[in-house]
């Protein structure tokens, strides 16, 4: 049974969970992924990592391909290196920390925190600008990767 928002068995309880289990759940897995790329190189053609389905599908980098490789650079000390995995969503990670912390926040209090509109628009035409620049031939900041390959 579907009763607004969560699937509903015996006397109303809730299999989704409230917003803090969600939250609670979200954080540990969030935790496990930081420590298996902590102690895993995605660089290595031999690591188990997930494939971009955009980059699966039409072969160029996608705004966030690269991701895995720059937090476990980033983990590493490796800024340098981090910055060739994918510079947009190095620079963009203060604002997505804090929409991330905004909204784990509106989760615990049981509130809404939904992403500004003008900056929900700013961060997708950026994402996309940055799409077409890092497939461009010739372009400086390409991934070091056993995923190019692709």
């Amino acid at each position: 049974m579907y009763r607004a928002g969560h699937f509903v068995i015996d006397q109303g309880r809730s299999v989704v969970g409230t917003g803090r289990t969600r939250l609670l759940l979200g954080a540990a897995a969030g935790a496990l992924g930081v420590g298996y790329l902590a102690v895993v190189d995605p660089h290595d053609a031999a690591a188990v990592m997930p494939v971009c389905p955009a980059k699966f599908v039409t072969g160029l980098d996608c705004p966030a391909c690269g991701g895995l490789r720059l937090v476990h650079d980033l983990l590493h000390g490796r800024l340098r290196a981090a910055v060739h995995d994918n510079l947009f969503v190095l620079l963009c990670s203060p604002v997505l920390v804090h929409l991330g912390w905004r909204r784990a926040r509106a989760a615990w209090l049981g509130e809404q925190a939904p992403v500004p509109r003008a900056l929900a628009h700013g961060l997708a035409a950026g994402a996309l600008v940055w799409m077409v620049v890092r497939n461009l031939p010739g372009w400086p900041l390409a991934p070091a990767s056993a995923c190019s390959a692709l």
